[in-house]
Order: C-alpha cells, then sequence, then structure tokens
C-alpha cells in the first residue's frame, strides 16, 4: 500500500529530490523509523513488514516537501485485513490528527493511503 503526506517544515532542496545525496538518505532514514513506529502500533501492527520512502518532492513552491512511501504487510488469512480507512484514521489520530510525526510539522490535509 502506499502513504503519501506533506511536510510543511521541511523546505524542498534539489538534494532531497536526488536519492544519492545525503540529504535524502538521512531524511528517508528518519521518516521509515517514523513510519515503522506508527504503523506498527496499527491495527496492521502484526501483519506489517516496513515501509520505504520511494520520493521526496515538492510541494507549494519549494516551501514544503512531498513524501511517498511504499509499504508492505503478510497477507495471512488468520491475521489483521489491510482497510485503507482504518489506516488513515489510525494514522491520523497518532499523528495528531495529521499534523505531527516526530519532529516533522505535516499539512492536516495531504495524508493519502491507498491499498
Amino acid at each position: 500500500f502506499t502513504v503519501n503526506f506533506t511536510m510543511t517544515n521541511l523546505l524542498y532542496t534539489s538534494a532531497l529530490g536526488n536519492p544519492n545525496s545525503k540529504k535524502f538518505i538521512a531524511t528517508k532514514k528518519a521518516l521509515t523509523y517514523l513510519l515503522d513506529h506508527v504503523l506498527k502500533n496499527s491495527s496492521i501492527g502484526p501483519a506489517y513488514t516496513g515501509c520505504t520512502v520511494v520520493a521526496l518532492r515538492s510541494k507549494k513552491d519549494r516551501d514544503d516537501t512531498g513524501v511517498d512511501a511504499i509499504c508492505s504487510y503478510r497477507d495471512e488469512p488468520s491475521g489483521p485485513k489491510f482497510n485503507r480507512v482504518t489506516v488513515y484514521h489510525e494514522l491520523s489520530n497518532m499523528t495528531n490528527r495529521i499534523t505531527k510525526l516526530g519532529h516533522y510539522s505535516l499539512n492536516s490535509q495531504s495524508l493519502y493511503v491507498d491499498g
């Protein structure tokens, strides 16, 4: 499934658009850690296997940074079923109504979960 959101306190620079740059790698590592923490504590937690940040992109004239992540889980008959609406609401609750993810501030209208 995919998770997309916008960070409002990380000014987009060209380094964030380069997957080989130190800034991209450090930001990806921090976001992966934060997403792992949140999703492991969600309803799909027992089946959750991880997220990979695949892109950081410019939003709102480079004032903000958009995040695209691909996340995965084990689809087991006895395990929790993925429900994108449920996961969206859980992420919303765990990010203070889509305003905070760790030290990152989020655009409260930017969260998108697709499965």
